[in-house]
C-alpha cells in the first residue's frame, strides 16, 4: 500500500505503541509525533507536535489494563483531534475494554459497554474500527459508524500451515458454539478438507466470577487434535480446566486459541501447568516480556488493520476482510 504524501495520520496510544507502529510502515506513513504523558498526580497530558487540520486520524488503542488509564488516554487524544480541526477521527481499538459488561444480568448492575461507547461518542470520534467484541450486540451500542474486524480468519491460518490431523474444534462454553462453528469451517487438516472439521462443546457451570467447573462434554474428541477457541483468555481458568476435560476424554493432543491475550491474575502460570500444547493469540493486546512464556505464539493483526485503515481512508468497502485472511 503506498499513502506517501496523503493526510491519513496515525497515532499511537501507549498501550498499543508496536501494533500502531507496524500498522503504520505498512502503510508507508509515520506515526504522529505525539507526546502522551502524565502530571505527578495522575493525570493525562497530551502534547502534539504537527498539524492534524483536515487530516483522517486514526488513534490506535487498546483498552486493556490499566483499563481505565487507556481508556481516559483514548478520550483525551480524541478530544485533542476534534479541538485541532481533524477531518475525520477514527478510534482503533483493537481490544475493546468493558465489552463483559454488557448488559444487565442481575438487579442494579451498570452495561458498562454502553457508558464507554458514549463516553468514546461523546468524545469526538467519528467511527470506530475494532475486532472481536465480546458480545455482538455492542456494535449497536455505538450511534456513529463501526467496523467489527474477526480474528478467526487469521488464527485458522495459523492450523491450517500446521496440517494437524484428526481436528476437532471444542467451544469451551455454550457461548461461544457460533464462533466455534465458523472456525471449524475455515479449518482443513491433513485428512479432512474445510467444512469438515467437527465441534464439540464443553457444559460448564460458573460459581463465580472468573471461577469455572466443567461438568460435561458434548461431542467425540477421543485421539483427536483438539482446538480450544475463545474470544479472550483472562484468566485462563476456563481453559485450562477444558483442556484437562478433553484430555480426560481421550484428546490426544489439546492447542489453544484467541484474539485478545488479556492474562490477567494467575493466568500465565496455570497455562505454563496446563496440558495445552501451544496457545495462539493475536497481538491486540501487548504482551509484556513478563508473559511470552514458550507455549504462547504470537499472530499479529497489524496487516488486517492497515487493510481496514485504507479501505477507511479511502471510502471503499471493509466488508471483504471478514472472512479471508490477509496476505
Amino acid at each position: 500500500m503506498n499513502t506517501s504524501g496523503s493526510e491519513i495520520k496515525i497515532i499511537a496510544g501507549n498501550s498499543s505503541r508496536e501494533l500502531a507502529e507496524s500498522i503504520a510502515k505498512k502503510l508507508n506513513v509515520d506515526v504522529l509525533d505525539c507526546d502522551i504523558d502524565t502530571f505527578s498526580d495522575g493525570e493525562i497530558s497530551i502534547s502534539m507536535k504537527e498539524t492534524v487540520r483536515g487530516a483522517d486520524v486514526f488513534v490506535v488503542q487498546s483498552t486493556n489494563s490499566p483499563v481505565n488509564d487507556n481508556l481516559m488516554e483514548l478520550l483525551i487524544v480524541t478530544d485533542a483531534l476534534r479541538r485541532a480541526s481533524a477531518g475525520r477521527i477514527t478510534a482503533v481499538i483493537p481490544y475493546y475494554g468493558y465489552a463483559r459488561q454488557d448488559r444487565k444480568a442481575k438487579a442494579r448492575d451498570p452495561i458498562t459497554a454502553k457508558l464507554v461507547a458514549n463516553l468514546i461518542t461523546a468524545a469526538g470520534a467519528d467511527r470506530v474500527l475494532t475486532m472481536d467484541l465480546h458480545a455482538a450486540q455492542i456494535q449497536g451500542y455505538f450511534d456513529i459508524p463501526l467496523d467489527h474486524l474477526l480474528g478467526g480468519p487469521i488464527l485458522a491460518e495459523h492450523f491450517n500451515e500446521m496440517n494437524l490431523e484428526d481436528i476437532c474444534v471444542v467451544s469451551p462454553d455454550l457461548g461461544s458454539v457460533t464462533r466455534s462453528r465458523s472456525f471449524s469451517n475455515m479449518l482443513s487438516g491433513a485428512n479432512q478438507k474445510r467444512g469438515e472439521v467437527p465441534i464439540a462443546i464443553i457444559d460448564k457451570r460458573r460459581p463465580k466470577a472468573n471461577v469455572s467447573e466443567v461438568m460435561n462434554l458434548i461431542g467425540d474428541v477421543e485421539g483427536k487434535n483438539c482446538i480450544l477457541l475463545d474470544d479472550m483468555i483472562d484468566t485462563a481458568g476456563t481453559i485450562v480446566n477444558a483442556a484437562e476435560a478433553l484430555k480426560k476424554f481421550g484428546a490426544k493432543d489439546v492447542y489453544a486459541c484467541c484474539t485478545h491475550a488479556v492474562l490477567s491474575g494467575p493466568a500465565i502460570e496455570r497455562l505454563d501447568n496446563s496440558v495445552i500444547k501451544e496457545l495462539m493469540v493475536l497481538d491486540t493486546i501487548q504482551l509484556p516480556e513478563e508473559k511470552k512464556i514458550d507455549r504462547i505464539k504470537v499472530k499479529t493483526v497489524a496487516d488486517v488493520f492497515a487493510s481496514a485503515i485504507y479501505k477507511i481512508y479511502a471510502n471503499k468497502s471493509v466488508s471483504d476482510l471478514f472472512d479471508l485472511p490477509i496476505k
